[in-house]
């Protein structure tokens, strides 16, 4: 297949995903295409196993066909597949053409309106559907039988969704209640409801961190360890983007400077090798490794 039929293709498919139906002659003049190759592509469609919706003479592409799962598995990446692709392709020379092409090629697939869908759980599709809506609209929705894990409560929710983390298995909002912005779990969210209310506190939409280890709060308190080779190795494959924060201080020792949210993340990571991690100049970190093993010591006593 030559390389503009393929580009409409994926053009007519990003066409036939999206939230509104259109007729063939709609899609015929968005794409710049006669109304007859617009039929010819969704009978390659078809013949390749997608599943074609009809309404009032409008098409789509079913989402629910176990096709869009596995193409979103091939070009979905989670923050940590994106860190190493992002760098091998920074390491690719300047001059070389296909480096700006790769770039552009995954900033233009990588686009969470499309994909949400087809990412998440099935369960939980129409409560992505609606929140992305609502951050489109910019408009304040209800997380309605909201389970939390902290308050150990189920209740509603009034908050303006504003963006998701990887995956979309959480999204940062700014809640009403408590006038703060918070990180709610999609698989906790009983079901989305989109208030007529515009958003009014669009200043403060600002994402929290998270840190290295995949935890998250408004507090970041330093953390500095030497590593070494196995806690270096294990680290890296376990949480590539802290690759960022290590420096070479010999052959088999490395530095690790960062801040994180808690340290609940790390501790059970040095927890599971302490004979080849040191703590360095992080009293906080030591007092609280120090309680964890304590609190150990005393179950085993008991037990």
């Amino acid at each position: 297949m030559d390389q503009p039929k393929l580009e409409r293709l994926l053009r007519l498919m990003k066409l036939l995903t999206a939230n509104n139906y259109l007729t063939v002659d709609e899609i015929a003049t968005r794409l710049s295409i006669t109304p007859r190759s617009v039929y010819r592509y969704i009978d390659t469609f078809r013949t390749a196993g997608f599943v074609i919706k009809k309404k009032n003479n409008c098409i789509r592409l079913d989402k629910s066909s176990p096709y869009f799962k596995d193409i979103s598995e091939l070009i979905h990446f989670t923050e940590e597949e994106a860190y190493i692709l992002k760098s091998a392709i920074e390491s690719i020379d300047e001059n070389n053409i296909l480096k700006q092409n790769l770039k552009k090629k995954l900033y233009t697939v990588y686009n969470y309106k499309i994909l949400a869908e087809t990412i998440v759980n099935g369960r939980h599709s129409r409560n992505v559907r609606q929140l992305v809506q609502a951050m489109e609209q910019q408009q304040t929705v209800l997380l309605k039988n909201y389970s939390s894990s902290h308050g150990n409560d189920i209740r509603d929710r009034r908050v303006e969704a504003f963006a998701f983390t990887t995956n979309y298995e959480q999204v940062w909002c700014y809640c009403l209640e408590e006038s703060e912005v918070k990180l709610f779990r999609v698989s906790r969210i009983g079901a989305v409801e989109l208030l007529p209310e515009p958003w009014r506190h669009e200043e403060a939409h600002l994402a929290g961190f998270i840190d290295i280890f995949r935890m998250h709060s408004n507090e970041r308190l330093p953390l500095k360890l030497k590593l070494g080779l196995r806690s270096t190795s294990l680290l890296v494959e376990e949480f590539p983007i802290a690759s960022k924060h290590l420096q070479k201080i010999s052959d088999n020792e490395w530095m690790l400077e960062t801040e994180v949210c808690s340290y609940d993340g790390v501790g059970r990571f040095v927890l599971g090798l302490m004979g080849d991690i040191e703590i360095i100049d992080s009293p906080e970190f030591l007092q609280y490794i120090s309680g964890q093993v304590e609190k150990m010591n005393m179950v085993s006593i008991e037990i």
